[in-house]
């Protein structure tokens, strides 16, 4: 063990977890909070096509598709007025989505293997460049749910009563699907874009459980993401196991035992965030 912690894929695999657990469980928070469970699968997709265009033309596939998911996130907003109007968008778009995709990799010529093979991830293939994407969201996302709390935990509770309250809920959301669509683009080299509910969803789904606010759920999530990523890593290591499988089991079982535990006031997280003091 103490062999692989030295070498530099480990030691970038384990820097990116980290890194990982600071940023995509508050997404995930984003993601259960606004009810858009398909946003995964359709982010996904639309990674896969940019992964596609960008072996056609010869670009970075991971730029391609952070780039991609950031423009299908900004534009798939303006669409849905409603939770439900989102979620049917999101449908849409993971069908167009893949459709395109499997279009230019049949018309391009191009090896479909190498896209196919980012959707399960590579995670000691992470790159500094990764390594950058990662600890931007680390920084930009919690900072963006300390900036606007107020906001965000009306939008997460009921948009209507955001729009009466003021809270500009058009932009925040485009801003908000924005950084979830970066967030699973960014997570693709870590556990492929098939597993990221390990590092957002999951942690997230547990700390719903144990919080009684906004901010303590967002707490709960980053410190299960930070153990569970930490701890999935050191088993996948020392007893030779694929590291995506591992976290998101980790995940689950901590996902599991939250939900075993008696309630403790989690559905009503959002009002009392949104009644407290700006």
């Amino acid at each position: 063990m103490a062999q692989l912690v030295r070498l530099l894929p480990v030691q970038r695999a384990g820097a990116g977890l980290v890194l990982a657990a600071l940023g995509l469980p508050v997404v995930g928070v984003v993601i259960v909070g606004l009810d858009i469970m398909p946003v995964r699968f359709a982010m996904m997709h639309v990674a896969l096509l940019g992964i596609a265009i960008g072996q056609l033309a010869g670009l970075d596939p991971v730029l391609c598709a952070l780039l991609a998911c950031a423009v299908a996130g900004a534009g798939v907003a303006p669409l849905a007025r409603t939770p439900d109007a989102l979620s049917g968008a999101m449908g849409l778009l993971m069908s167009l989505a893949i459709a395109a995709a499997l279009l230019v990799l049949a018309l391009s010529g191009v090896n479909a293997n190498g896209a196919f093979a980012l959707l399960w991830g590579s995670i000691l293939a992470v790159r500094p460049s990764d390594l950058a994407v990662l600890g931007t969201l680390a920084v930009v996302v919690p900072a963006l749910f300390v900036w606007r709390r107020r906001d965000l935990a009306l939008l997460l509770h009921d948009r209507e009563l955001a729009i009466c309250s003021g809270v500009p809920a058009q932009r925040l959301t485009v801003l908000l699907l924005v950084l979830v669509a970066v967030s699973v683009a960014g997570a693709i080299r870590l556990t492929g874009a098939l597993l990221v509910d390990a590092l957002t969803l999951l942690p997230a789904l547990a700390a719903r459980r144990l919080g009684r606010s906004l901010g303590a759920i967002t707490l709960w999530a980053v410190g299960i993401g930070v153990v569970v990523n930490a701890t999935g890593f050191l088993v996948a290591l020392g007893w030779d196991l694929p590291p995506g499988p591992v976290l998101v089991l980790a995940a689950g079982a901590v996902a599991l035992v939250a939900h075993l535990l008696p309630e403790r006031g989690a559905g009503s997280w959002r009002a009392l965030d949104a009644v407290a003091p700006h």
